[in-house]
């Protein structure tokens, strides 16, 4: 997935399939990046995407 075409809401519907989007937000809260990426894992999202997620997380935040 290249980053122009990333869409959130992908992501989060996978996440909420597996019942962890509330736990994600609070990786992110956190910022607990190691465990986002976790449960990005458990959910099935592909590491394109979840290199994307991370990427976007890190630069918000500052750091990863």
């Amino acid at each position: 997935m290249e980053e122009n075409d990333f869409e959130g809401t992908l992501v989060l519907e996978k996440l909420a399939a597996i019942d962890r989007v509330d736990a994600f937000y609070e990786a992110i809260d956190a910022d607990d990046f190691a465990r986002a990426s976790d449960l990005m894992q458990l959910a099935g999202i592909d590491p394109g995407t979840s290199a994307i997620v991370l990427k976007k997380l890190a630069d918000a935040d500052g750091d990863l």
